[in-house]
């Protein structure tokens, strides 16, 4: 049995039982079946997510290319071939080519050669500064690594220690409510037996007036 404060957003639920202590579906089985057949007749949960939980982050909002990757990743595709046409010269195509087709190949050239140069210009920065820049990276990535377990042990530290006292609680208040109902059985118990004895004594004095009216009659 739970109940709900009427804060649609800052609803909590507050439960009047201790699954950690009560038993009784293991007890009686037949409990058990009831609870499943009305499980089985409630409403399917909502899909929408709590108020409280925060939206899915959506990863390179402001990078398409990065997203696309992404996506590509997730789908498990494989990557697309490499474009090798912007690594070739082509000639003009008709024969003999015009001053335009000549001035267009002798661009393209160009542009190849510029091209060249950079990847060598950056490939020799990367042979000079990229080994320490990597390893750099790599430490950083693992002191991030560690942050992140270390957070994890320590949310699951709480979370053992939580059920732990939750379980102590429980288990303490559960043998009091044990305790208290069975000296709430034993009291009624007392009770109904006064009860009865009152009923008795009243019987018995009745009887007793019925006796002596009769012999004050004679």
């Amino acid at each position: 049995m739970a109940s709900l404060t009427d804060d649609p957003v800052h609803r909590t639920a507050i439960f009047d039982s201790l699954p950690y202590y009560d038993n009784d579906l293991e007890q009686y089985p037949i409990l058990k079946e009831k609870v499943e057949k009305e499980l089985a007749r409630e409403p399917k949960p909502p899909q929408t997510l709590h108020p409280l939980v925060p939206p899915p982050f959506e990863l390179f909002k402001s990078n398409p290319l990065l997203a696309a990757e992404l996506a590509r990743v997730e789908a498990h595709q494989p990557l697309p071939p490499l474009d090798t046409v912007r690594y070739q010269l082509p000639a003009p195509t008709s024969s003999p080519g015009t001053d335009e087709e000549w001035r267009e190949a002798l661009r393209n050239a160009h542009a190849q050669l510029e091209h060249q140069r950079l990847r060598q210009t950056n490939l020799a920065l990367l042979q000079t500064y990229g080994q320490n820049t990597w390893r750099i990276n790599n430490y950083l990535l693992e002191e991030t690594a560690k942050q992140s377990e270390k957070a994890l042990e320590e949310m699951k530290q709480l979370t053992t220690e939580l059920n732990r006292d939750r379980k102590n609680s429980q288990t303490r208040y559960g043998v009091q409510l044990t305790s208290l109902e069975t000296r709430w059985t034993e009291v009624l118990s007392s009770i109904l037996q006064i009860e009865m004895a009152n009923v008795a004594l009243d019987a018995e004095v009745d009887r007793l007036n019925k006796r002596e009216t009769e012999l004050a009659n004679m």
